[in-house]
């Protein structure tokens, strides 16, 4: 299994209020695109938007290189589809050349690939205003196929009820571990942070230099803070934010970060760094982490031996009755309302998000749509490359805490400027916590936010 590599911008889309998609154009069976931007055929209203005049040509499809993959074989399983496959970056690590180039095409009114992968979850923030992503739900995408989505996959997607892209893959957090290292040491697994924390002074004591969690990445709030439920970053309306770190959630996680960073069980390094991977691989006996960290990062970054690695829920706080995780990555696909192919394009997202043919079999993170993803599961347990089997993951992929949001501000920049230098300079997280929240407010207001603290 290998997965996502993470990706700032958020992970969770808040409702809001829909920005009228033709803006200055008549509400008519016939629109011109002059009025909206471009050309001059015109358009028909159908499935929820005015469409442009279809037409013979190459279906235009945008994918990152981890997506080529899913292009090619549908081109392969599809002949007599002509296709038009484009590598970019996916709007990887927070980019936005995606944004960019669809504000060039609006001004010259073409260009508009007629489906693109992003590796971002927040893409609708911008794509719905600038009458880029078409409405899914229309019409499109029948509800019997987007009922079979995982529990709140597709919230990242939706504005006021419309749904503008579908969910490619989950990136839910659990906790992996070493289940040989953790039998030979003696330990259990851990249910609580409370028993996480206490592990993590245990392994402290008894075997220095092994390690229970990462807290160097720049995804790490995304890990800890928000399976906690720190509310730093709760998207209350189309632009406005409510973020309070010093809430109980955000302080208590903390907290138990800077034990267990301070007895060095945790480390700051960075699980992707050279240090880490050159000194600290084989010493891990817990990690907190995504989906994809299976894959991505023990099988492939480690190459951690077979039958070594387990999984298990990501602890609760004691007492808690509605579990949380986090979220770290996954991806969406969007449908241009430009397209001049609707048929091939709408066909096309359908079988790349849903078809077991890639998601079941092929797909390397966790599918978002559920019959694919138990496929998937399958897979990866007659791999025999992991100790136990992998049901930890599908339940994780209904409890990704709704309570941190998919602005267009991404926290894992602001994180990687405003903590994470803090933490190299022997600064505690709990200490850091206000000039998070400064910064979060900042970053946010800056992106036309309204803040609430």
């Amino acid at each position: 299994m290998t997965g996502n590599m993470p990706s700032s911008g958020p992970k969770r889309a808040p409702s809001r209020t829909r920005a009228a998609l033709l803006a200055g154009c008549a509400a008519t069976a016939a629109l011109t695109l002059t009025a909206c931007g471009g050309g001059t055929a015109a358009t028909t209203n159908k499935d929820g938007f005015a469409q442009a005049p279809q037409k013979d040509g190459a279906l235009t499809v945008w994918v990152d290189a981890t997506r080529m993959d899913a292009a090619k074989l549908y081109q392969q399983q599809h002949p007599d589809v002509k296709m038009d496959i484009v590598g970019y970056d996916g709007d990887a690590n927070g980019s936005n050349y995606l944004q960019t180039k669809v504000q060039l095409f609006n001004r010259t009114g073409k260009g508009w690939p007629d489906v693109v992968f992003s590796s971002q979850n927040n893409e609708v923030t911008w794509a719905v205003d600038q009458n880029f992503a078409a409405p899914l739900n229309k019409g499109l995408i029948p509800e019997s196929t987007l009922g079979q989505f995982a529990k709140g996959a597709n919230d990242v997607c939706t504005v006021d009820g419309t749904l503008y892209c579908l969910r490619n893959d989950l990136s839910q957090a659990v906790l992996w571990y070493n289940a040989p290292l953790l039998k030979k040491f003696g330990y259990t697994v851990p249910t609580t942070w409370e028993e996480y924390q206490k592990l993590g002074e245990k392994v402290a004591k008894e075997h220095p230099g092994y390690l229970v969690g990462d807290a160097g990445d720049t995804f790490t709030p995304e890990i800890y803070l928000w399976a906690s439920k720190c509310g730093a970053n709760h998207i209350t309306g189309p632009k406005s934010v409510s973020v309070n770190t010093s809430n109980e959630a955000c302080t208590k996680m903390a907290g138990l970060m800077d034990v267990l960073i301070k007895n060095k069980s945790m480390s700051i390094s960075g699980v992707f760094s050279t240090d880490f991977g050159k000194n600290k691989a084989d010493k891990v006996l817990l990690m907190p982490g995504p989906a994809w960290y299976g894959g991505a990062l023990f099988q492939g970054t480690f190459k951690t031996p077979a039958k070594q690695i387990g999984v298990a829920p990501i602890p609760q706080w004691r007492g808690e009755t509605s579990p949380s995780t986090g979220n770290v990555g996954g991806g969406t696909w969007l449908l241009s309302q430009h397209s001049a192919h609707i048929k091939a394009a709408t066909d096309f997202l359908k079988w790349v998000t849903t078809d077991n043919a890639y998601q079941g079999e092929k797909a390397p993170g966790f599918p978002a749509y559920a019959p694919a993803a138990d496929n998937w599961l399958k897979g990866q347990d007659a791999s025999g490359y992991f100790a136990t089997d992998l049901s930890a993951l599908k339940n994780a992929s209904s409890q990704v805490w709704p309570g941190w949001g998919s602005g267009q501000f991404s926290q894992e920049a602001i994180w990687a400027a405003t903590v994470k230098p803090g933490l190299t300079q022997g600064k505690s997280v709990v200490s850091m916590l206000p000039a998070w929240q400064d910064s979060i407010v900042k970053y946010a207001r800056s992106n036309g936010y309204k803040v609430s603290q």
